[in-house]
């Protein structure tokens, strides 16, 4: 899990979330998550173009991956979208091989107008993804998420019905409501649904007058917060126990007992 404080030099956050994904794969880590726009986080104006999943960033967290042998979940960036005004919030993971496993456009797109304090409506220039994704990797199943999508539960229900035994969530989550929601959503996530989150956020101060909440943490099926990263850029790493997700389901088995589902 690796945590980062994105800006507005792309070529400067590349550097760092290589040096993160080295420094992850040196502690041992098999898969490494990163956050949202984790290439570039500024004002719009100094945005990258947007490129296709094979472009400039997909080649650089393929080669990283290829290089390092891990499993590697790249975050988001913008993808070429339907139209000229949009661009798609996109994950990709890349296998250890370096070749590209899954890709996952951001369903959910954070539009609030809180007065005197935020106003910010993504869907103005990005368009929300269709499709639910679960990833294999080795063992497990990712079930694929990305930041406000962490605020819409039957999301995360219909990847665990749909055999996810782990959900990501790369997130850019703001710091004031990071304060009040962000643990407490990451823990009911986990609990409803039975399963490992990893939850890897940017941190710190963005322009133009942007703070993101950091706090990047994992969390077993239980709702326990097995790590947590302090305030700073970092590497956190914990290991998931499929034997302990395996007993927690069969010992309350809610997944199991539940009476209603979606039409």
């Amino acid at each position: 899990m690796c945590q980062l404080n994105a800006r507005d030099d792309r070529a400067e956050n590349l550097r760092v979330a290589r040096d993160l994904l080295d420094r992850a794969a040196a502690a041992g880590a098999e898969l490494a998550v990163l956050p949202e726009y984790v290439d570039y986080l500024g004002p719009a104006r100094g945005a990258p173009k947007p490129e296709p999943v094979d472009g400039e960033f997909g080649g650089f967290f393929a080669d990283a991956a290829r290089e390092l042998e891990m499993w590697i979940h790249a975050g988001s960036f913008h993808e070429v979208g339907p139209d000229p005004e949009r661009t798609y919030n996109t994950s990709l993971v890349f296998g250890p091989d370096g070749a590209l496993a899954s890709v996952y456009r951001k369903i959910h797109l954070y539009d609030v107008e809180i007065p005197g304090r935020v106003s910010y409506h993504e869907s103005r220039t990005v368009a929300p993804g269709t499709e639910t994704v679960v990833a294999a990797v080795e063992d497990l199943r990712v079930g694929l998420s990305i930041c406000y999508d962490l605020r819409f539960p039957e999301l995360y229900r219909r990847l665990a019905t749909s055999g996810a035994n782990v959900l990501v969530v790369p997130a850019a989550f703001m710091a004031h409501t990071g304060r009040d929601h962000w643990e407490v959503l990451l823990r009911a996530r986990a609990i409803e649904n039975q399963c490992y989150v990893v939850a890897a956020g940017q941190i710190g101060d963005h322009d133009p007058g942007r703070t993101c909440y950091g706090r990047s943490m994992i969390v077993d099926p239980w709702g326990t917060v097995l790590a947590q990263a302090p305030d700073v850029v970092g590497v956190t790493v914990a290991d998931l126990d499929l034997d302990r997700l395996a007993t927690v389901r069969a010992e309350l088995p809610s997944l199991a007992n539940r009476r209603l589902t979606s039409s």
